[in-house]
């Protein structure tokens, strides 16, 4: 499976009282290469997982790979960042937005569907995703 990975994936996967553990770890299990993520999406699941060095034996075991460098893309993100200003986004969602617009074959995977379910890629398409089934 190729995807892009969202922090509440990260999160889901590394703490096993979260809501959508199990949904994570069935995702993982077909993960047959590293999930593409950018750092915003590190630190973030770092802080709600309590531990830093949770999430870069993540990256070490080949789970994650960050794969986006925000300085060549600011531009972009500042356009993203006032075009959904009314929705105020995080850092690491205009990061993933890019990210989608980047890697066109990859979905990104979530839990805030609220958010990508609003956030277009090149102003009109849809992002795709792979969410818990009952969100």
């Amino acid at each position: 499976m190729r995807a892009i990975a969202d922090t509440g994936f990260v999160v889901a996967f590394g703490n096993r009282r979260d809501r959508y553990h199990r949904w994570a770890l069935e995702i993982a299990q077909r993960v047959t290469e590293p999930l593409l993520t950018c750092d915003a999406v590190l630190a973030e699941s770092a802080f709600h997982l309590g531990s830093a060095n949770l999430v870069l034996e993540f990256v070490q075991d080949g789970l994650l790979k960050p794969s986006f460098i925000a300085l060549d893309h600011i531009p972009r993100l500042q356009e993203l960042a006032a075009r959904y200003a009314d929705r105020s986004p995080d850092f690491a969602d205009l990061c993933l937005i890019r990210m989608s617009e980047l890697f066109r074959t990859h979905p990104v995977i979530t839990t805030d569907v609220g958010d990508f379910k609003i956030y277009r890629r090149d102003r009109r398409d849809a992002i795709p995703v792979i969410v818990p089934a009952d969100l």
